[in-house]
C-alpha cells in the first residue's frame, strides 16, 4: 500500500490533488487531521513573512484562523522544535517538558489553545532542506479518542512507511505551483518575469512583446508589488520558488 501511495504522490499534477490524496492515506493511520507548513524566506530568527508561507491543513477555520493567521505558530512548541531539528517527535515530548517546567508562557498558551481544540495527541515531522532558508515540516493529528500511547504503537510498527510517504509529499509539493496567501501573479507578469530571467532587457521584452518599454516597466512594477519585494531580481526568484514562472501551467 505505501507503494501504491508513493505512486499516487508523484502523480499528481496539483497541490489539491496532492493534499487530497496525502489527507487520505494519513487518516489510514489514524492521524486524520494535519497541518502543513513550508517557506523559502526562513531567516536566522524567524520563519519569515506570514504571506509567504505555504499552509496545507484539513483542521477546522475557526482553529486556522487563530493559529495561523493570528501567527499563534510562532510560539507553538512543536514549530519550534520542527524550526531547529530534522527528523521526527512524538508530542509525549510536549508532556515531558511541560512536567519540567520547560514551555515558555507563550508556549503554555499556544498548548491550552490546542487542548482547547482537541488538538493532543500526534507526531510532527521536520524535513530536511538543502537551503539554509527553506524550512518544511507537518504536523499529524491523532483521531479523537487515541492517545499518545496509541499514536507511539502506530508508529512503532508504521513509522518508517509514514516517514517516507511524508517526504516524498514535501518534495513533491515543491515541484508544483503553489500560491502564499498573496494575490497570484497575472500572466503576463509572468511572462515578463520570465523574459528577464532568460537575461533579457526591458526594451528586448518590449521588442518580443510588440509594446512599449514602458508598459514593460509597468508589469515589472506591479509584479514587484504584488510579490513584496524591492528589486526585479527579488521579483524572478521568488516567483521562480513558488513555481509561478518557469513552470507548466494549465
Amino acid at each position: 500500500m505505501p507503494l501504491e501511495h508513493l505512486k499516487l504522490i508523484v502523480a499528481a499534477k496539483t497541490v489539491e490533488e496532492l493534499w487530497a490524496c496525502h489527507t487520505r492515506r494519513m487518516a489510514a493511520y489514524g492521524f486524520d487531521r494535519l497541518i502543513y507548513g513550508f517557506t523559502r524566506f526562513r531567516t536566522a530568527n524567524s520563519l519569515g513573512d506570514k504571506d509567504d508561507l505555504l499552509v496545507l491543513s484539513n483542521l477546522s477555520p475557526d482553529y486556522m484562523r487563530i493559529f495561523v493567521d493570528r501567527e499563534m505558530y510562532r510560539d507553538a512548541p512543536m514549530v519550534r522544535w520542527a524550526a531547529e531539528n530534522e527528523g521526527y517527535c512524538s508530542w509525549r515530548e510536549l508532556r515531558d517538558r511541560r512536567a519540567l517546567g520547560a514551555l515558555t508562557p507563550a508556549e503554555e498558551r499556544t498548548l491550552e489553545f490546542n487542548h482547547s481544540m482537541g488538538i493532543n495527541v500526534g507526531y510532527s515531522i521536520s524535513f530536511r532542506d538543502i537551503s539554509a532558508r527553506a524550512k518544511g515540516a507537518i504536523g499529524l493529528v491523532a483521531r479523537d479518542g487515541m492517545t499518545q500511547d496509541d499514536a507511539d504503537a502506530v508508529w512503532d510498527e508504521h513509522g518508517a512507511d509514514i516517514l517516507l510517504q511524508n517526504e516524498v509529499m514535501h518534495l513533491k509539493v515543491q515541484n508544483l505551483p503553489y500560491l502564499s496567501t498573496r494575490p497570484p501573479l497575472t500572466p503576463r507578469q509572468r511572462e515578463v518575469l520570465e523574459w528577464v530571467g532568460d537575461g533579457k532587457t526591458a526594451q528586448d521584452i518590449a521588442t518580443i512583446l510588440g509594446v512599449t518599454p514602458a508598459t514593460v516597466e509597468k508589469h515589472l512594477r506591479l509584479a514587484r508589488e504584488t510579490l513584496d519585494v524591492e528589486t526585479t531580481a527579488q521579483a524572478v526568484l521568488k516567483a521562480w520558488f513558488q513555481n509561478q514562472i518557469f513552470s507548466t501551467r494549465n
